[in-house]
């Protein structure tokens, strides 16, 4: 597959020693092994013959080789990766994971849209302004819930407003649609409303309405839900844009932990506000996708400084997080934390040793020698001195 996206690109045209593959090789074990430089990673490779062999590499690459190529060769080529492999995998993603399943919409297809912004050094990252004296980057990223698994990414200047950092935010019909309200847009929810998509947003603070009916609230169960209404958008632009003839529901939940009152807009007038209300929650799970791969993969320390190997460096972190994902889900026969995962493959990696060892036989806890060792080591009591 890697071979079929570096012919598309011609990315190894004029490389007769650093090839694509290369590449990919020495940034994946660098997000493994949580390299912080380029001489980290060339050190780590070149740390045995055997594990350079084992790579399938004919020598660890040179610092100055890897930036080089961080500089020259188009990230698009691990862009198209990624998409490829999402694709290909897309059937066992699905089968192999069990996110928390809403009973009245089982079955439908929910995208999460969201955003996260990593922090650069503008001295050193002059390209990627964001405020006076400070540098970043924003990854916009649509996130399937039956994967469990970011599909669409896009990589932007931090400044780039998160309702057009995604080409795509009208999907197929039936679709479901959770966001912020950082994408709370009239025209965008008449697009959706025409193309039979369910949008669930926070409906924003200044927002002109007018109540049509109010629905009854169960007594004895959801206390958390306070009310239930039906709205109609009544401010000069949305009647100008026309989603001001569209009938709305606006739930109000009440978040105990943050003390707080949370508006819910959404153009389905139909299911439970329970319903509504955990659709809503299921944000949380893009939130912890972009947690797990802020701690647990290198997106926040980068290796090269130019724009093309800041977003080459995140594709193959996007890489490394969906084959970490195969692994656990299709070999690991019991639930791992992902940082606790990560952890152990990070440990294990240069014993070349199989997945399904790695995965279903190391643990925590003592190990006992069980026989003679072939080889033992003597050690002198003089031996530093």
């Amino acid at each position: 597959m890697l071979a079929r996206c570096t012919e598309a690109h011609k990315s190894d045209k004029g490389r007769s020693r650093y090839k694509t593959f290369d590449q990919f090789v020495a940034l994946t074990f660098g997000q493994l092994n949580k390299c912080f430089t380029l001489s980290d990673i060339s050190t780590g490779i070149g740390v045995s013959e055997t594990f350079i062999s084992s790579l399938g590499l004919n020598q660890s690459p040179a610092r100055s080789t890897m930036s080089d190529g961080n500089k020259k060769r188009n990230y698009k080529v691990f862009e198209t990766l990624y998409d490829r492999l999402l694709s290909h995998y897309s059937h066992i993603l699905s089968k192999r994971y069990q996110s928390h399943i809403i009973k009245e919409i089982e079955d439908r297809s929910i995208k999460l849209i969201d955003s996260t912004i990593i922090s650069l050094c503008l001295s050193m990252f002059d390209w990627a302004k964001f405020r006076t004296a400070k540098g970043g980057i924003k990854i916009h990223t649509c996130w399937d819930d039956t994967m469990m698994i970011p599909d669409v990414v896009n990589i932007t200047l931090a400044k780039l407003h998160d309702r057009y950092g995604l080409e795509q935010l009208v999907f197929a019909k039936g679709t479901i649609i959770v966001e912020d309200r950082a994408y709370f847009d009239f025209l965008l929810m008449l697009q959706r409303v025409k193309a039979e998509n369910v949008f669930v947003t926070r409906i924003k603070t200044n927002t002109v309405y007018e109540t049509i009916a109010e629905l009854e609230l169960p007594n004895d169960t959801d206390q958390d839900i306070l009310r239930d209404e039906i709205i109609k958008l009544s401010g000069n632009k949305a009647i100008k844009t026309g989603i001001g003839e569209v009938r709305l529901r606006l739930v109000h939940v009440y978040k105990a932990d943050e003390n707080k009152i949370i508006e819910i807009i959404t153009n389905q007038l139909d299911w439970t506000a329970r319903t509504i209300a955990d659709l809503y929650k299921k944000r949380w799970d893009i939130e912890l996708f972009f947690k797990a791969i802020k701690q647990n993969l290198q997106i926040k320390t980068f290796v090269g400084t130019s724009k093309n190997a800041v977003k080459s460096q995140i594709y193959i972190a996007l890489i490394t997080y969906l084959l970490l994902q195969l692994i656990v889900r299709t070999i690991a026969k019991k639930k791992y934390a992902f940082s606790n995962f990560v952890e152990k493959i990070r440990i294990c990696l240069t014993f070349c040793l199989t997945l399904y060892y790695v995965c279903n036989q190391v643990g925590e806890g003592a190990k006992k020698i069980r026989g003679k060792p072939q080889e033992e080591l003597a050690f002198r009591t003089d031996l530093f001195s």
